[in-house]
C-alpha cells in the first residue's frame, strides 16, 4: 500500500476516530487503528514473501548442503 494512500485513509477517518475518543470510546478507536495497521502489515508481508525466490529443496541439493557442512 502506498504511503500516500495510507495517509489519505488516516485523514479521512480522523474525524470519526476523534469523535469516538471524545465520547470516551478510545478503546474502539485503538481497536480500529490496530485492525487497520494489521491489514496493512499483512499486505506488506505478502509482497515481501512474493518477491522471495523459491528455494530448491530437492534431495540432491540437500545432499550437497550436507557435504558442505561436513567439510
Amino acid at each position: 500500500m502506498k504511503v500516500s494512500h495510507l495517509i489519505l485513509i488516516l485523514i479521512v477517518f480522523a474525524w470519526p476516530l476523534y469523535y469516538f475518543y471524545q465520547i470516551q470510546l478510545g478503546a474502539v478507536t485503538f481497536l480500529l487503528l490496530a485492525i487497520f495497521f494489521l491489514v496493512v502489515s499483512i499486505k506488506e508481508m505478502k509482497k515481501v514473501k512474493g518477491n522471495k525466490p523459491p528455494e530448491n529443496n530437492s534431495k540432491e541439493s540437500l545432499k550437497s548442503k550436507n557435504q558442505v557442512k561436513q567439510r
